[in-house]
């Protein structure tokens, strides 16, 4: 009998932890393992995105942090349909169902933490992620895990399961040329990077590394980013002026379908302050584009220095700088990269070896073992 799963996310841009639900839901129902529900934000990115999926969608408003409005529909659904389990995807929407178990006696949850922010020692915080409905805590990474089990009681309940990424959905057209776009040149190398403009993102650390890539080269480079726009932009457009960039430098917005953007980079830029592991990364070893990132977070569990892509440490845009230049002046090795990398994405990051193990542990947690 195929297990009925409810999602809840309460997130109102779209990022990779939406993308993780898409693609989870999308193995689920692909193996005819479960029957996926989601909850979600009346009228985000996400509701929009699912509503042409076909799995059985509810919305509710969410004005602030914690919205009567979107408590009351998830018991409504809840009373409505009998779920075998809560799948939590964000710390907004376990507020809301720990709030809302209080007033009825909702089915067990299990939560993804997609990300390694260290949990808070507030009192309510820590309430919540050690609520005894939450039987289990699905980290994006081991650095994730390590971070939670400081702060979080009952260790075996920290599980690792990476993301990973679609392996059937990626040779879809690119939504656009982007040398046309621009009026590029041909032969201008793009450096890419796809990051809302969230703090964590640390994209002050790629505009000071298109910086000193400028100064220090005379390659036609061109630095493209994509992702939600923010309360941030103007600053970071502001630094791109302060540092005469315009004509080397693009932010592009949200693009639907992005990630079919990455084959036309030379290389893929990420300059985060803290990570789980973007799901980018994996998306650009499918395509095989080299990755140089910051080493933070998960990303060391897949990238390995000069192995299969290059790492340098947080805010160093010098560094970060002097590793794209490695790839421009060897790009002998970025083959070997791509082989390593995409190798390592078929053996371990896919969506559906992610499915596989996520499914193993609603079994765990509905039937005390796993089937």
């Amino acid at each position: 009998m195929k297990l009925k799963i409810l999602h809840l996310s309460a997130a109102q841009n779209w990022g990779g932890g939406e993308n993780h639900l898409e693609n989870l839901c999308f193995e689920l129902e692909k193996k005819d393992l479960v029957e996926n529900h989601v909850l979600c934000v009346q009228n985000g990115i996400l509701h929009k995105r699912l509503k042409k999926t076909g799995i059985p969608l509810y919305d509710a408003p969410l004005a602030n942090k914690l919205d009567p409005r979107f408590m009351s529909r998830l018991l409504g659904v809840v009373k409505k349909h009998k779920f075998d389990l809560l799948h939590i995807h964000d710390s907004t929407a376990l507020t809301h169902t720990v709030m809302a178990d209080h007033l009825a006696d909702l089915p067990p949850f299990i939560l993804s933490k997609k990300t390694s922010f260290p949990i808070r020692t507030r009192k309510q915080t820590l309430y919540k992620y050690n609520y005894p409905k939450v039987k289990k805590i699905l980290c994006v990474s081991e650095a994730t895990k390590t971070i939670s089990d400081q702060t979080i009681n009952g260790g075996n309940r920290l599980e690792v399961i990476y993301h990973g990424t679609r392996t059937d959905n990626k040779e879809r057209k690119a939504p656009f040329l982007i040398h046309e776009k621009l009026k590029l040149p041909s032969e201008t190398l793009l450096i890419g990077n796809i990051a809302n403009h969230i703090e964590a993102k640390n994209l002050e650390t790629f505009i000071m590394t298109a910086h000193w890539l400028k100064k220090e080269e005379n390659t036609k480079l061109h630095f493209v980013q994509i992702g939600n726009f923010s309360k941030r932009t103007e600053q970071l457009k502001q630094l791109v002026n302060d540092l005469e960039l315009e004509a080397y430098f693009s932010f592009l917005g949200y693009i639907p379908d992005a990630s079919g953007l990455i084959p036309q980079f030379s290389a893929m830029l990420m300059t985060s302050e803290i990570e789980g592991i973007p799901q980018v990364i994996y998306e650009s070893f499918y395509h095989g584009i080299p990755v140089v990132s910051t080493n933070v977070g998960g990303i060391p569990e897949v990238i390995q220095h000069k192995v299969n892509g290059l790492l340098a440490p947080a805010y160093d845009h010098i560094a970060l700088g002097e590793n794209i230049r490695f790839l421009m002046q060897n790009p002998e090795v970025i083959p070997t990269f791509a082989e390593i990398s995409r190798e390592k994405l078929y053996r371990e990051c896919t969506s559906e070896i992610m499915a596989e193990k996520t499914y193993t542990e609603y079994k765990k947690v509905i039937y005390g073992k796993s089937l």
